[in-house]
């Protein structure tokens, strides 16, 4: 998500049906939800009863000095105090459930939602926003969510016993009390507005803070080669200055409202306490009951500034509900139909019973595809490939070879025309029917967290140890795998950063081997690996393509001369077309590129550099 996003998120208030979608998440754990309240209501039920027993206690044993049934108040008194120490157990413990469930559940659904997005929606939001949007800002909700519902309920059950209380002891000095109230919330809001201006730069700035950590560590490699540390040490210190800054203005409004707040409830004490005392002297109101106005006056404005801390935050947090909830209710581009989910399953629940087995025919009928912002990548695009040929695309960066076969695994869909698998519109079956008979291994390939058994498996997760050493032999992966102290339990770090790039290759090419799929693409597999690895591969390749319909990206055409047909790309169409034998004797682009590309290669063997790249 762009900056602009964010500001245009910052700018809203408070979305009332956006809140509603979250508290639903709260309620749906009822049990938790109803104990809070009861409980919330009976702790200020008990907070307002135990500052009536000190009155009582001084106008019935203290101010007459009948001390000798004390105990039996004292017994009573411990025991109330007993009972809300249990009840503040429990709301806390209750109230920290819901935080919890609503905080798993929303990065679970954020999580889930993520796993069936198409790769438009990776292309055009960054990582950092992401991992923002289901760390902090999951959070921050979580516990909005739960202790701002706390503070309300606490604060209405207590303002209103309070005030019953006060009403039925003396009105007068009630009324000085509720006169305050006024005041005290404009002055609150006032503040809890200025406060929130700065916490939303913070949270802003602290989402431009994750997505610079994410590029700081993601880059790093890139930031040393290129000297850049001065400059990325400047960039971030500018990002963290600005939160810095809004962060201490913030704390200094926080610092200037608290001792007005006090101030104005001391006047509101000290009001009580002239006019009390006026009244013990003149009308007879006892010194227990101006003990308990002058206890429950300073206690009662709590929830008021409570009540505008809670609104601010709401606002505060508007942000990043926003962010949330446009998550979870991003439809993907590529979506089955409910017709397609009923008869195929989904991602989560497929029901592979009804799969057809694929062939490996494929065709594109005029097709035309563009990327969301962008010019037309293809146009009128046809092609047909008929089952177990390899086809080799090759062309200049741009041409669209990458978009081809991403097209192909169903990562885009047409804007027009269709792609045929095996005679029907690939359309009208599922999307994981089809990623399930895919083999995929790209140029830089990922491994996860584990070890290389682990992620070899990941290929097929039912294989047993056996079948995954067979793939890794088939590559000839074993040879180094052997190596390692811990053979195949060698833990491949993350994102396989223990494993150097040709290791990481193998252990994606085993992966991809053990899936056996029906349909196999190699994008630009080969280009990071050094030629001795290559070769190690090149045979396991052209026995693992036999009998099924593959699709090479190569940066090596020497790599391709066995492929049945080699596809020339040049601003989404196909200028040239043949085996490796036939482009060679054709004066065209293909030939140009091959032979420029062989001198290049034979310059770097005299010169004794063995390059993992080409210039196609």
């Amino acid at each position: 998500m762009s900056a602009l996003h964010e500001e245009e998120f910052d700018k809203k208030k408070v979305e009332w049906a956006t809140w509603k979608v979250l508290l639903r998440m709260a309620f749906k754990y009822k049990k938790a939800v109803r104990i809070m309240i009861i409980s919330i209501s009976i702790i200020s039920i008990l907070e307002v009863l135990l500052q009536y027993m000190v009155a009582y206690a001084i106008d019935n044993y203290i101010t007459p000095g009948q001390t000798e049934q004390l105990w039996k108040f004292i017994v009573i008194y411990i025991s109330a105090i007993i009972a809300t120490g249990i009840t503040v157990f429990t709301f806390i413990y209750y109230t920290g459930t819901i935080e919890t469930h609503v905080t798993h559940d929303i990065r679970r659904k954020g999580f889930e939602k993520l796993q069936t997005l198409s790769y438009s929606y990776y292309d055009v939001t960054p990582v950092g926003y992401i991992m923002a949007r289901l760390t902090s800002d999951a959070q921050k909700l979580g516990d909005t969510i739960a202790w701002s519902m706390l503070d309300l309920v606490w604060g209405g059950f207590y303002m209103l016993a309070s005030l019953i209380a006060m009403l039925i002891l003396n009105v007068k000095l009630a009324l000085i009390v509720v006169a305050l109230l006024p005041f005290l919330a404009v002055i609150s809001f006032f503040f809890q507005q200025k406060i929130l201006h700065h916490q939303r730069s913070v949270r802003k700035t602290n989402s431009r803070i994750t997505g610079s950590f994410n590029e700081g560590i993601m880059g790093a490699r890139t930031t040393k080669t290129l000297v850049r540390e001065e400059q990325n040490f400047n960039d971030f210190s500018r990002i963290t200055g600005k939160m810095k800054t809004s962060s201490i203005k913030a704390a200094l409004f926080s610092s200037m409202y608290m001792p007005i707040v006090m101030t104005l409830g001391a006047l509101g004490t000290g009001a009580i306490l002239w006019l009390g005392g006026v009244q013990v002297n003149l009308f007879g109101l006892s010194l227990g009951d101006l003990v308990f106005f002058i206890s429950v006056s300073g206690f009662f404005f709590e929830p008021v500034y409570n009540a505008a801390r809670i609104f601010a935050e709401l606002q505060s947090a508007q942000a990043s509900a926003e962010r949330v909830i446009k998550l979870l209710d991003t439809e993907s581009d590529i979506k089955d139909s409910e017709e397609i989910t009923e008869v195929f399953g989904d991602s989560f629940e497929p029901k592979k019973e009804n799969w057809p087995t694929i062939e490996g025919n494929v065709e594109f009928n005029n097709v035309m595809f563009k990327y969301s912002k962008g010019d037309k990548v293809l146009d009128n695009f046809d092609l047909k490939v008929a089952k177990g040929e390899t086809i080799a695309i090759v062309g200049e960066t741009g041409s669209g070879k990458s978009t081809i076969v991403n097209l192909i695994c169903r990562f885009y869909e047409p804007v027009k025309g269709e792609i045929l698998i095996d005679g029907v519109d690939y359309r009208k079956r599922s999307q994981l029917w089809l990623h399930a008979n895919l083999g995929y291994v790209l140029q830089a390939p990922h491994l996860f967290s584990g070890t290389i058994m682990e992620n070899i498996r990941y290929g097929r997760l039912d294989a047993t140890d056996g079948e995954v050493i067979e793939a890794a032999k088939m590559v000839d992966a074993d040879s180094f795998i052997l190596k390692h102290k811990d053979g195949y339990e060698t833990e491949v770090g993350e994102g396989g950063g223990m494993m150097s790039t040709g290791e990481k290759q193998l252990i994606s090419f085993a992966r991809a081997i053990l899936a056996n799929p029906a349909i196999f693409v190699l994008d630009e597999a080969t280009s990071s690996i050094d030629t001795e690895t290559e070769v190690k591969i090149q045979g396991a390749i052209k026995k693992l393509l036999e009998n099924r319909t593959s699709f090479i990206i190569a940066h090596r055409l020497s790599t391709i001369r066995h492929a049945d047909r080699i596809l020339v790309i040049d601003k989404g169409k196909i200028i040239q077309e043949g085996t490796h034998k036939e482009l060679m004797q054709w004066h065209g682009r293909y030939r140009d590129l091959y032979t420029e590309q062989f001198k290049h290669e034979e310059e770097n063997k005299l010169l004794g550099i063995d390059e993992g790249e080409g210039v196609a």
